[in-house]
């Protein structure tokens, strides 16, 4: 079913899960144990990130240092055939540009469709840590509107070879991720929301956010899209505080503001178990504010852990 099919059908509040694929040399039973807690709430879906593949500076028997590519996290579509057969869920891998060529990405899809997956969230994918920008892949997507475009000739059965004897149509059901506070590369808000609107425009059929701790940031963010004639479900995106560091991480790399108030209470703590404690019940009062605003569901991102996720959504049912 597509996710926007579950949104329509949804009743009371529910929650989605994004998930990370474990580390190369972890186990997939580390995701089991985060999700099999999480399946008393019923999610309609869970999403699998995507991560292309990392470069590490590895030092030389002379001393100079060399980049070395990594792929650290593997394994979206078969984690995401896992998911499914284990929990009888609908799943949403991820796709990126980053570290990927169009042929390879074709070939995922194909593999998504055998599997019986049909919904997706497309998105460029991070900048390199090395050089701090995006870096495009050999023959390979520069933006996630270009990635969006081929998922879609896809569903009209148009591959990459033009020649295939009556090819056919791989149907998806396409999202896209979107900003409250603007990308952190976009010159300004305005821009970014004209980039947006031409991915649906393109055939994006939702759109879920990136993390944010003020809703009134995502209450603006939904009227400017309205506004602009962007009409499909806007998912939000949340992410409770753990740890003193995401004081200074999360700003920097998301480019979200934390509000005072949890500054503030950040501040006072004395360890990162407190902090956990701040973001789980600042997360609580956000999820009942947006679920008293109307918001079809809340999704989650876990970050490899759920024992915060579960406290959250154990005090919003």
């Amino acid at each position: 079913m597509k996710v926007t099919e579950h949104i329509e059908k949804l009743t009371g509040p529910k929650f989605s899960f994004e998930i990370l694929p474990p580390t190369k040399g972890s186990n997939i039973q580390t995701i089991y144990d985060n999700l099999d807690p999480l399946m008393e709430f019923k999610p309609p879906y869970i999403n699998i990130t995507y991560h292309q593949a990392e470069v590490d500076l590895k030092q030389r028997p002379d001393g100079l240092l060399e980049p070395r590519v990594v792929r650290k996290r593997p394994g979206t579509v078969a984690i995401s055939a896992a998911i499914q057969n284990r929990y009888r869920v609908d799943v949403v891998p991820h796709l990126i540009c980053g570290g990927f060529s169009k042929e390879e990405t074709e070939d995922a899809l194909i593999d998504l469709h055998y599997l019986g997956i049909h919904n997706v969230l497309v998105v460029r994918g991070d900048a390199s840590q090395l050089t701090g920008r995006f870096i495009t892949a050999k023959n390979g997507h520069e933006h996630a509107i270009d990635l969006l475009k081929q998922v879609v000739r896809l569903s009209l059965g148009k591959y990459l070879e033009d020649d295939l004897e009556n090819p056919e149509p791989l149907v998806f059901s396409p999202g896209v991720a979107a900003y409250p506070e603007k990308h952190i590369e976009a010159p300004n808000f305005e821009s970014d929301l004209k980039h947006l609107k031409a991915k649906i425009d393109a055939g994006a059929e939702y759109i879920v956010t990136q993390m944010f701790f003020d809703n009134s940031k995502f209450f603006s963010f939904v009227d400017a899209c309205r506004k602009v004639g962007i009409n499909v479900p806007i998912i939000p995106g949340i992410k409770p505080v753990s740890i003193k560091k995401h004081l200074n991480i999360l700003p920097q790399t998301f480019k979200v503001d934390i509000p005072p108030d949890l500054s503030r209470e950040m501040d006072k703590c004395k360890n990162n178990n407190e902090v956990r404690q701040v973001g789980i019940e600042w997360a609580i009062q956000q999820s009942k504010e947006l679920i008293a605003s109307g918001v079809p569901i809340i999704h989650f991102f876990t970050m490899g852990r759920a024992d915060n996720i579960l406290k959250i959504a154990k005090a919003i049912l």
